[in-house]
């Protein structure tokens, strides 16, 4: 898998996912919750930051199944899907990721006829990077 390139305003959403936690960016002023991180709040413009523990629940807003032709590294995983999951406490704000069978399961586990509009998800962590499950109820 390709590493993620961290910046200033980024790099805590990747240690704490190598910590397995997912966190978001908040404005410590306003509370405001945001993502992608950036130095300044959108709502009340203040530079001070906070990063929020989430529940790491959400649903999948949008998905795509991605086939070949695709970067190199990644064709011979093709068939497999990128999913967008809305956060349960912060529905404006939507991670992108995959959506696999299980914790550890590869990419391209989960067949894409059981992708859902509005599954609900969990968040797992693997090697630092933030994977999707299906929820169990």
């Amino acid at each position: 898998m390709l590493r993620p390139v961290t910046d200033t305003d980024g790099a805590p959403f990747w240690t704490y996912a190598a910590q397995g936690e997912l966190r978001v960016q908040a404005c410590a002023d306003c509370g405001e919750l945001r993502f992608p991180p950036r130095p300044c709040c959108p709502h009340c413009q203040s530079f001070t930051t906070d990063w929020r523990r989430m529940s790491g629940q959400g649903r999948v807003w949008s998905y795509v199944v991605a086939h070949p032709p695709l970067l190199p590294a990644y064709a011979a995983l093709a068939p497999y899907n990128v999913v967008l999951v809305e956060l349960d406490e912060a529905p404006r704000i939507r991670l992108v990721g995959n959506l696999v069978a299980e914790p550890g399961a590869a990419i391209g586990s989960l067949p894409a006829e059981r992708l859902r509009i509005g599954a609900r998800v969990r968040v797992v962590f693997d090697d630092g990077l933030p994977w999707w499950v299906p929820e169990r109820s």
